[in-house]
């Protein structure tokens, strides 16, 4: 799948969520929602930039080892191949098995992995020191060799790989030196580099990997890679083990308990329960489960909200009726209040956000990005001017496409159409059952009849540019077709020069905005669980590409 984002719905990821919130109080919370719609662009609404919420990037290390920690993953892994694990799931626990050439931290910054230097000699070329002295878990050494087999896999279609698009300007891949791998591009990419510090650039042995074939990263082969923490044993249905790597060449991330294993809890009740009780250690969701407060008051545990590059929104499927009208897409996300959202939907842990790259993501030229972000017109809330702009739009019924089972989507969905039948708009909410809604991401013929669908969504790496370049013309995840920033995406990827970059980038965000084919509602930070016995995990996105449990042990 040819895409740099991702959401809770690919794969096994949209697990049925049990609705917790009963009906009574899910209408008063709507219902302040809806009410506070009725204010004017000086309700004291605007999301500004910076944190709304205490988001945290690392919580206290462990000071003691333990024999064991037991996590809980929201539902169990479709594989650990890096090629092809691109979800919630798969990357937390290859976070911690296999490392990629450079390392995204959990302060959002990218600094060298298991390539000691980067360089870019000319504009199409990027030559990597590979580390001297690193082996893998059975002792064999890491050679060049295996770098860039790693990498050459995401340039064989039969290899499936999730990561295109980060390969999308790749020519050749070589091995220059026993500890040298050469990258040449067929045009500069500014994004290209960023994404080795992703599963991206994750390596795997090589002669493992050819001798696993089809079967890399099943229970039976698993994988072999360099991490912190080594591959043990995974059983189906029920748990997966890692063990730590004793001989791991870092000793800064060297792993502090001896092994961790992880459960494959997807109902929500049961897990909150068993993070309670004490069964389970802890977990991260990427919502807040509805029972989020009971965690937040567990004399058992405490919730830490980290910083994050997801955000909910509602995207664009069409170009035709009344929702194919920028006016309307407009109208609707000024009535929008997204500050009640968070409060009512996500029980505060969620901050209004009016763009898809927010602060998290300026990983350079933070002023201009700021500048740019504090003028966006979208994330206000303005009825008065919303009504202004359907004075002379079309007429019908727009269509939104929800997840079943899930009291976020259900909530958000009902607040939409509250606030749309405020302006005088015709919404209906089109429910689709769980098993079907991770088609509305690549299926056309599912997204028949909908105009838009919500989601979670995020990039990757802290660059603007990676949240918009789902807008290149003809790519998987630009599903209404929005054309106006193709041309300017490929000059943004193609600026070597970071200021540059960040003109062109502000310029893609702002037409973006003004068209309004994506609709961010609210930033979603990481939510944390661990219960008292422990500490050290990661907090902040980061966790899903960065050894998270790394420091993670008893207090």
């Amino acid at each position: 799948m040819n895409t740099i984002a991702r959401d809770e719905h690919r794969g096994p990821a949209g697990a049925p969520r049990r609705r917790l919130v009963r009906a009574t109080a899910l209408a008063l919370a709507l219902g302040l929602a809806v009410s506070a719609c009725g204010g004017s662009s000086g309700s004291g609404n605007e999301p500004k930039a910076g944190a709304q919420l205490d988001l945290k990037t690392a919580t206290p290390k462990g000071t003691k080892p333990l024999d064991s920690i037991t996590w809980n993953l929201p539902y169990e892994p479709q594989g650990i191949d890096p090629i092809t694990s691109f979800n919630y799931a798969e990357n937390t626990v290859l976070a911690n098995l296999c490392e990629s050439l450079q390392r995204l931290t959990p302060d959002f910054e990218i600094e060298p992995g298991l390539a000691s230097k980067a360089e870019n000699p000319t504009p199409t070329t990027w030559v990597y020191t590979i580390r001297d002295k690193v082996t893998f878990w059975d002792g064999t050494p890491l050679t060049a060799e295996d770098v860039a087999a790693s990498l050459k896999r995401h340039l064989d279609p039969a290899q499936g790989t999730w990561w295109g698009d980060y390969f999308r300007h790749v020519k050749t891949v070589e091995a220059t030196g026993p500890l040298q791998v050469t990258v040449t591009l067929k045009q500069p990419d500014a994004l290209f580099n960023q994404a080795m510090a992703t599963a991206a650039g994750a390596v795997t042995q090589k002669a493992h990997t050819t001798r696993a074939g089809k079967d890399i990263g099943t229970p039976e082969q698993g994988v072999i890679c360099t991490g912190p923490f080594k591959f043990d044993k995974w059983r189906s249905g029920d748990s997966l083990t890692i063990v730590r790597n004793e001989h791991y060449w870092n000793p800064s991330l060297a792993a502090l308990s001896k092994s961790i294993t992880f459960r494959f809890i997807a109902d929500e009740t049961t897990a909150v329960n068993a993070l309670r009780s004490g069964e389970i250690d802890g977990q991260y969701f990427y919502l807040p489960p509805a029972a989020l407060g009971q965690l937040q008051q567990s004399p058992t545990g405490k919730v830490t909200l980290g910083r994050s590059l997801a955000y909910w929104a509602l995207l664009g499927a069409t170009k035709e009726g009344p929702y194919g009208d920028p006016k309307v897409r407009s109208a609707l996300s000024m009535a929008l209040d997204r500050a009640a959202l968070g409060s009512a939907v996500f029980q505060g842990a969620a901050a209004p956000e009016r763009a898809m790259a927010g602060p998290a993501y300026w990983g350079y030229e933070k002023d201009t990005f700021k500048a740019a972000y504090d003028k966006l017109p979208t994330g206000r809330t303005d009825l008065e001017q919303a009504e202004k702009l359907l004075a002379d739009a079309p007429k019908g019924t727009i269509t939104i496409g929800v997840q079943g089972s899930s009291a976020v989507h259900e909530q958000t969905g009902n607040l939409i159409k509250a606030t749309g039948e405020k302006l005088g708009l015709k919404i209906d909410i089109r429910v689709v059952p769980v098993e079907q809604y991770g088609n509305l991401y690549n299926d056309p013929k599912a997204r028949e009849g909908i105009d838009a669908f919500l989601s979670t969504w995020y990039g990757n790496v802290p660059d603007p540019l990676d949240a918009y370049t789902v807008f290149l013309a003809g790519g998987n995840n630009n599903f209404s077709g929005f054309g106006a920033v193709d041309a300017d995406i490929k000059r943004a990827r193609a600026a070597s020069d970071p200021a540059e970059r960040a003109r062109i980038v502000t310029g893609i965000q702002q037409k973006v905005a003004e068209d309004v084919t994506w609709m961010p509602l609210n930033n979603l930070p990481v939510i944390l669980y661990m219960n008292d016995r422990i500490t050290g995990a990661v907090p902040s996105f980061p966790y899903l590409y960065y050894p998270w449990a790394s420091g993670l042990g008893g207090k």
